[in-house]
């Protein structure tokens, strides 16, 4: 009897342990934080039917270890620790990864992954909107091998299009939106070999489209230099020429298309100065090369307009359409930065990114306009070395090398950041690694850091968000966008579903009140 007694009461006393540790468990801040993001989840809208517009967001270079990154350094921006902080496509309600390798290579360049997201073919390095069976800088061995990207299938049936990009207009990503090319170099000229075989300049290829229906509706960003001949001098900078061996001037070309309600602008005071209200064509082109970086930007009269105010611009000029919109924004310099083997480079212009993605979310609603946010590759900079809780990103991690020297949690696998061959690690202690030209240590020592062939992310909210779940392969992005714009390839020049989601989602929601009420009123 006594050994029952013991018994109950032992399992009394733990009956009473465990049920402290629930409600310890239950008031913990994780634990409370852990289950209203669950039911936020359980909560978060499904949007089926198609929606009216679509923006994509491409972060040039955007490995996942840069988006942890630039959410700390946002976070220690605003005064926190900065691993508690959220960037604003980590609160999307649906992600996924994105398996980025091209056709021919392990990892890849920003030309194929580009070509693969826009038109759902994956395709070799450095080809520019064409298929695996081009062959690069061969004209005549990519004949017939032409494929048309979601911005121009958009824009034939009827949608307006817009490219916003902080990098030359011509890059690697905006090209493959409207251009075919074997070569994504060939951006102002084609080698004579080449062109007599019928291949055009990407810049040309450009300002072609927009004799078709009036083209690309908003263009903005960099690469003056690639419009105009190499014997006139920039409009911004005296000593610096044109790219065009042509003699040609794009840049009057355009203007000289008179198309409707048009504008040409190069600074900010320009930029300024239009009215979205009245613009239905737009062209800026801010730097003879690429924008500058975020933290040189020149933000006066003569300067130039910020990732976010260009994408607000372009919304308000493409939502004036009521079929809808495709817009294409890339923050291009992530990846020059991480290649100049400078980690404060590419997260302030990770940041500046969210902040462009933060403009879009207010300026849309979620169930008309598919948002989707992800990258074309990754770079080699790894975050390591076991700092504490709020260690500066771009800090020491407080422990030391084997050669009795600190370390930083940023480095990279390869780039300018090593040091010569058979020279001692060089000693950081007195070394301000938070500065915005401190070059990271690096292991192999290369001229320009290398991408990765990582996963990247995919994050995504609106209409038809939800099949942006899994790993899925890099081409895959193009059609749950092609599908929120009830775009069918198949079927080019028209849009083969309704737009309305929000309507779609009141009339269910009547009818199960109709069918509820139906059922009350038999028992009444």
């Amino acid at each position: 009897m006594k050994y029952i007694t013991a018994l109950i009461s032992c399992c009394m006393m733990l009956s009473f342990s465990y049920a402290q540790l629930a409600e310890q468990q239950l008031k913990d801040k994780w634990f409370v934080d852990a289950e209203a993001a669950m039911a936020d989840k359980i909560k978060a809208k499904m949007f089926k039917e198609g929606g009216k517009s679509a923006i994509l967001f491409i972060g040039d270079g955007m490995s996942i270890t840069t988006v942890t990154t630039a959410r700390i350094y946002q976070g220690q921006l605003n005064g926190k620790t900065g691993e508690e902080n959220q960037l604003s496509w980590d609160k999307f309600p649906y992600t996924g990864l994105s398996k980025t390798y091209n056709v021919d290579q392990q990892v890849p360049d920003s030309a194929g992954t580009a070509t693969a997201f826009l038109t759902g073919v994956k395709t070799d390095a450095g080809i520019i909107g064409l298929n695996e069976n081009a062959v690069r800088s061969d004209c005549a061995a990519s004949k017939n091998t032409d494929v048309h990207s979601i911005l121009k299938l958009a824009k034939n049936a009827g949608l307006s299009v817009g490219i916003v990009v902080t990098a030359r207009v011509t890059h690697a990503t905006p090209g493959s939106s409207y251009a075919h090319c074997p070569e994504r170099n060939w951006e102002a000229s084609v080698p004579a070999e080449e062109a007599a075989h019928g291949c055009i300049d990407i810049a040309q290829q450009l300002i072609d489209f927009q004799k078709e229906n009036g083209g690309i509706d908003v263009v903005l960003g960099g690469g003056r230099r690639n419009f105009i001949p190499d014997t006139q001098n920039d409009v911004e900078y005296p000593n610096t020429k044109g790219s065009r061996i042509d003699n040609r001037d794009l840049i009057q070309e355009w203007k000289s298309l008179n198309l409707k309600n048009s504008a040409y602008v190069w600074n900010m005071s320009d930029f300024n100065a239009i009215d979205p209200k009245k613009t239905d064509h737009l062209f800026g082109l801010f730097e003879p090369s690429h924008m500058q970086y975020e933290y040189q930007r020149n933000k006066g009269p003569s300067g130039e307009p910020s990732i976010s105010e260009m994408t607000r611009k372009a919304i308000q000029i493409l939502e004036r359409n009521p079929k809808g919109y495709f817009l294409l924004v890339e923050s291009g310099r992530i990846d020059h930065g991480h290649h100049a083997g400078k980690a404060y480079r590419a997260l302030t212009e990770a940041v500046a990114m969210d902040e462009a993605v933060v403009v879009a979310q207010k300026m849309t609603d979620e169930d008309k306009t598919l948002i989707v946010v992800t990258a074309d590759h990754g770079h080699t900079m790894s975050m390591s070395g076991y700092p504490k809780r709020g260690n500066p990103i771009f800090g020491l991690t407080g422990a030391i090398g084997k050669d009795s020297k600190p370390y930083t949690t940023l480095g990279y696998a390869n780039g300018p950041g090593a040091w010569p061959d058979g020279s001692p690690r060089p000693d950081l202690t007195n070394v301000n690694t938070a500065d915005s030209e401190y070059l990271q240590q690096a292991v192999a020592p290369l001229d320009s850091e290398t991408h990765d062939g990582t996963d990247v992310a995919i994050y995504a909210r609106g209409p038809f968000a939800h099949l942006y779940t899994g790993v899925v392969e890099q081409n895959y992005i193009f059609f749950p966008m092609a599908k929120a714009l009830c775009l069918d390839p198949s079927k080019a020049g028209q849009q083969t579903c309704s737009h309305n989601a929000a309507s779609g989602t009141k009339v269910s929601f009547l009818a199960l009140l109709t069918t509820v009420m139906t059922i009350i009123l038999q028992y009444i």
